[in-house]
């Protein structure tokens, strides 16, 4: 029987990729040789979380129309504090 595990789950296993020289040298400046595994794999999970967030965004509009960028602001400045309710205000 297969068992599919969540992104971050499951026993880790080795895998060959393909990264261009300056793309190892920057990660390795980054992590040091030792990290690089946990580095690429933290980027991965981001990348998976944002590209499922993307797709029930699409969802969403698809079935609700697209968002109401006004609606949207006024919601941020409710969240940054703004009390005068004024995108504007800085």
């Amino acid at each position: 029987m297969v068992t599919h595990s969540a992104p971050g789950e499951g026993p880790v296993r080795p895998v060959s990729v393909s990264l261009h020289e300056g793309t190892i040298a920057a990660l390795k400046a980054r992590t040091g040789k030792r990290g690089m595994s946990a580095y690429v794999e933290a980027l991965i999970q981001r990348q998976l979380e944002r590209d499922r967030l993307r797709e029930l965004v699409e969802g969403a509009e698809t079935e609700h129309g697209t968002v109401d960028r006004a609606a949207v602001e006024t919601k941020r400045a409710i969240l940054r504090g703004d009390t005068a309710g004024s995108v504007d205000a800085a």
